[in-house]
Formats: C-alpha cells, structure tokens, sequence
C-alpha cells in the first residue's frame, strides 16, 4: 500500500505531462486496435468459413464456368452430404456505385448448407416460391431501404440486360461475423433466360458448394472431386471454403502487411514518447531517490517505485484507449459498412491492446529504473 500510495503521489506532481502522456498513450492504443480490427474484417470470410465446406470451381480460373451436368457425378462421391452451386452475378443497383455481393444460387440447397442465415419460415417459404424472387441481408436491406415484397431493378455486368427481382426474405446472421451484405436469387431464374437469349452460357454454373459428413474427410472428397473430372474439357479444382476465401485476400496480402506495420510502429512510436516522459521525471527526482536509499530503501525498491509509475500511466492510457475503441468502431462499422460488412472489436483484439499498453510501460520504465538502482548517494549529494 505505501508503495503504491508513492506511485499515485507521484503520477499528481506534474499532472498536464502526466495528462497528455496519458492521452498520447490512449490515441495510440485505440489507433493500435482499430488497425487491428481492419485487418479482422479483411479476414472475416475466412474467419466465417465452415471445416465442412468445399468449394469446387474450373481449374483453370474462376471466371470459366462448369456445366451443371457435374453435379450428379459431385453427389456420387463418398462423404458428400449436400451440394448446391450458383454464379456470380455481378449486378448493380440503379446506378454503378450501388454495388454490392449478389449470386445467383440453386436456393433451396444453397440455404440448407448455410444455417448460418437465418430466415424467418414464412419468408423462405414465399422465397422459394417466387421464381424472381431475392433474399438479402439486413444490413443491405437498410442501405437501401428495401422492404418484403420490393421490387428491384438490377443492371447486369456479367449477364447484360435489366433484372427484376423481389425482395421475399431479409436474413438475418446467426453469427457476429456474418456477412449480412449479401443478396441471393435463383439460379433457374438466370438459366431460364440465358436458354432464350445466350443459349451458349445456359446449363453452366461457376462454382459447386459441397458439404462434407465429416471435416477431416475434406481432403480425400476434394481430391476424389478433381479425380472425376481429370482430362476433361473442364477439370475442376476443389479446396476448402477457408482456402478459397483465403485465394481472394492474397490479392491484397501487400495492403494488410502495410497495415500490420503501421500497428506496430505506432506502438513504438509511443513507446519511445513514454519512455522519455518517465526519463524527465526520474532526472527530476534523483534527490528524492538518494534520501530513500540515505534512509535505508534499497535499489530494488527506488526501481520497482519508478518501474510501476511508468506501468500506471500506460494502464491508465491502455485502459482510455480500449474504451474508445468500442464506440469508435461502432461509428467506423456504420459509416463504412459497404466496405467492410463485418467489422468488430473482438476480445482478443482488446486483450492485445492491453498487452501492448503494459509492455510499452514495463519498455518505458527500464531504462531510468536499472539508473535508480545503480544511483550512488555520494554521486548526488556531490552534485
């Protein structure tokens, strides 16, 4: 108790340095987290992804499709439990920078491999009903202010032309990581139309979603996948959802590195910021250090009373940081919500932030502790 009544005495003797080096401290540790948990949103898809879940697609790039015919043979494979497929659609809503993620899939199997969706019964039922009819996500849905039974006009990229399909079910994620951005419609839909009007693109999907019996039985399925369609006129590649999300964040694997860098050059930077405040205060009270050892305290003492000083002012900027972490990230997720669909403070974001703040006490404090520890009485009094 008294050593820790010494410590906060002395957090007091020069509170405006003290303040700012706290606040310092705190704009780092949340500026630390936030960078942190932009790159957990790049890694959401991953992160979402299900052991059980393959991804089969043309081997030779994603943009070439597969013909639906593959899908009995896909079935026939042992382990494989569910199978659905789908197309990127690509559309745009009204104008070109209302884009958002949209595929057309076989609906009915594609919602039972993802529970991760959550739809309300009478809503699945009205969607699978209706030809034309679209689920899409919540937060989609707020963004552009669709209701049940809405009818959008899409402008197509891929498949060119106007589309109009209806909104009959809002999906909600069951989970805090899901991806509530999306929309879905049916793949019959979009088949039904490229018959009459491209028949050459009809009957061809660009991606099977397959679900496994048992995770690790992913990889001989896969393998027993791309076995059947070796030396055809369209092998497949078969990995799991994780990998096949992870092909799309190698794109931008230099942005993330870059963003890794700056989380922990601002963690240095303050660092160095803590470390020269502690240095002025203990330059400023060798006297008092050399009374304590005159009435007999020890080295160890004088450095565990400077060592827990500099400990108490980055806990109390590590504390302020994490604090605003939440609202901050709560502003950041609804402001760039189109841009990062899930983005959350996670708790071990939160714990890192923490070890960072006592770190950069226990670093800060080093230096002028082991100079109060070696202090000689003689030396100060002569001086």
């Amino acid at each position: 108790m008294l050593t820790l009544k010494f410590v906060l005495r002395n957090l007091a003797r020069h509170p405006l340095r003290n303040a700012l080096t706290v606040l310092g401290i705190a704009i780092s540790i949340m500026a630390f987290g936030l960078l942190r948990t932009t790159v957990e949103a790049w890694y959401a898809g991953v992160s979402a992804s299900a052991a059980n879940r393959l991804v089969t697609r043309n081997a030779i790039s994603l943009v070439f499709p597969l013909p639906i015919a593959y899908a009995g043979k896909i079935r026939a494979v042992e382990g494989v439990t569910h199978l659905s497929w789908g197309n990127w659609f690509g559309a745009y809503y009204v104008d070109e920078k209302n884009f958002f993620a949209n595929f057309t899939v076989d609906m009915r199997s594609y919602l039972d491999l993802y529970p991760e969706f959550v739809i309300a019964d009478d809503q699945k039922a009205a969607l699978l009903r209706d030809r034309k009819g679209m689920a899409v996500g919540a937060k989609l849905a707020r963004r552009f202010g669709w209701k049940l039974g809405d009818t959008v006009p899409l402008k197509g990229t891929i498949y060119p032309g106007d589309w109009n399909v209806v909104v009959r079910a809002i999906y909600a994620g069951r989970y805090p990581n899901t991806d509530e951005t999306q929309a879905f419609f049916h793949w019959e839909y979009l088949n039904e139309r490229m018959k009459m009007e491209r028949p050459a693109r009809a009957d061809h999907v660009g991606f099977y979603m397959i679900g496994v019996d048992r995770a690790e039985n992913a990889a001989r399925v896969a393998g027993d996948i791309d076995a059947r369609f070796r030396n055809s006129l369209a092998e497949t590649l078969t990995e799991t959802e994780q990998a096949f999300q992870m092909g799309f964040i190698s794109m931008s694997e230099a942005i993330i590195m870059a963003i890794r860098l700056v989380s922990g050059i601002v963690i240095v930077i303050i660092m160095a910021v803590a470390a020269n405040t502690m240095a002025m205060s203990a330059r400023e009270r060798m006297g008092e250090f050399a009374t304590l050892k005159a009435l007999g305290f020890g080295g160890g003492y004088v450095a565990l009373l400077v060592t827990g000083e500099a400990l108490a002012l980055s806990l109390l900027g590590g504390a302020a940081g994490c604090a605003l972490s939440v609202p901050v990230t709560r502003v950041i997720a609804h402001v760039l919500g189109d841009y990062f669909p899930v983005f959350l403070l996670s708790g071990e974001t939160l714990a890192l932030q923490g070890a960072a703040a006592t770190v950069v006490g226990l670093v800060a404090g080093a230096v002028p502790a082991w100079r109060a520890r070696q202090l000689r009485i003689a030396d100060v009094l002569g001086r």
